[in-house]
């Protein structure tokens, strides 16, 4: 009897997980969940947890798939807090580098495509992430010190670490504009 109960058990998650979607997925929980947190202890990220998160970053999109970043690590406190004065210890940066072009250009929008996922894989393990611009122009002048490769440059610098479960993030992050004031839907003039 147990082993009939258990079968029909699988049977059912088996039929619902195939046809029982819902309009919502994690994916959308966490974009819809995660904001850009301040709050951090001293609890450290695992290396498991950024291997995750590095992965993810290198499964970004990238035009013609030149996929042309960097990710450079830092979890030592005292170069972490060469470019961002409240980073404490268990926290991990993730400087983002893009190829910088003969132009003089770079790759920054697929680079954000990279930190991007990045920000969504952290807060789906659990973790917070805050990105930032300012540092890179800290970091980019002292490009030998935080280990930027040759021909690369800072274009976003990602704080990972885990929360202040005291602190709800969410409810308190920055309001966003309303889909009135963001959205323009095209209508013909047919």
């Amino acid at each position: 009897m147990k082993i009939k109960l258990f079968l029909l058990i699988i049977a059912l998650s088996a039929i619902t997980s195939v046809y029982g979607q819902t309009t919502e997925s994690e994916v959308i929980n966490v974009i819809f969940s995660s904001a850009s947190e301040r709050n951090y202890i001293s609890d450290p990220v695992t290396d498991q947890q950024l291997d995750l998160i590095l992965k993810s970053g290198i499964k970004a999109p990238s035009a013609l798939n030149n996929q042309p970043w960097k990710f450079t690590v830092i979890k030592d406190e005292a170069i972490m807090k060469n470019a961002i004065n409240d980073a404490i210890p268990g926290n991990a940066l993730i400087i983002v580098s893009g190829l910088v072009a003969e132009n003089g250009s770079t790759p920054d929008f697929d680079c954000g495509l990279a930190a991007q996922n990045m920000f969504l894989a952290a807060h789906s393990l659990g973790l917070g992430a805050r990105p930032y611009g300012s540092p890179t122009r800290i970091i980019n002048r002292m490009k030998d010190r935080f280990q930027i490769p040759e021909g690369y440059q800072a274009l976003i610098v990602l704080r990972i670490g885990n929360l202040d479960k005291s602190v709800d993030a969410v409810s308190t992050a920055s309001p966003r504009k309303s889909m009135e004031e963001v959205v323009n839907v095209y209508k013909s003039s047919e």
